[in-house]
């Protein structure tokens, strides 16, 4: 019985472990789209090329449509990967797409930037 309990306590912290690697994920799905940490509607831009590891979107285009970012120590996971923006900073990408929010988005389940020059829409997973 006494060799059952440190078996018992390991499976609970690998458990543990686990819903807390399943919790990193940087996005989750709220009314069929994806949405970041702050419950916000997340995009992807057409002229992005899909598992480039680029983003297309900086300057004013990443003013006005700021994207997801990863922290130095994200790593990929499933359908999400880490790219490398043009400032050297890291950006989430879902499915090999780079990931943002709209600006004129005020709340959460706002998706006013879905469609917007026929070249940005919400994501779907």
């Amino acid at each position: 019985m006494k060799f059952l309990m440190p078996l018992a306590l390991g499976a609970a912290l690998l458990g543990g472990c686990a819903s807390m690697y399943a919790s990193a994920a940087p996005a989750k799905v709220a009314d069929g789209m994806l949405v970041g940490p702050n419950q916000m509607t997340l995009y992807t831009f057409d002229r992005d090329s899909a598992g480039s590891g680029k983003s297309v979107c900086n300057g004013p285009c990443a003013t006005n449509w700021p994207p997801l970012m990863a922290a130095a120590g994200d790593s990929a996971s499933g359908d999400y990967s880490v790219i490398t923006r043009d400032d050297g900073s890291k950006q989430w990408a879902f499915k090999g797409k780079p990931l943002y929010y709209w600006i004129k988005d005020a709340k959460p389940g706002d998706k006013t930037g879905d469609g917007f020059n026929n070249v940005w829409h919400i994501v779907k997973p």
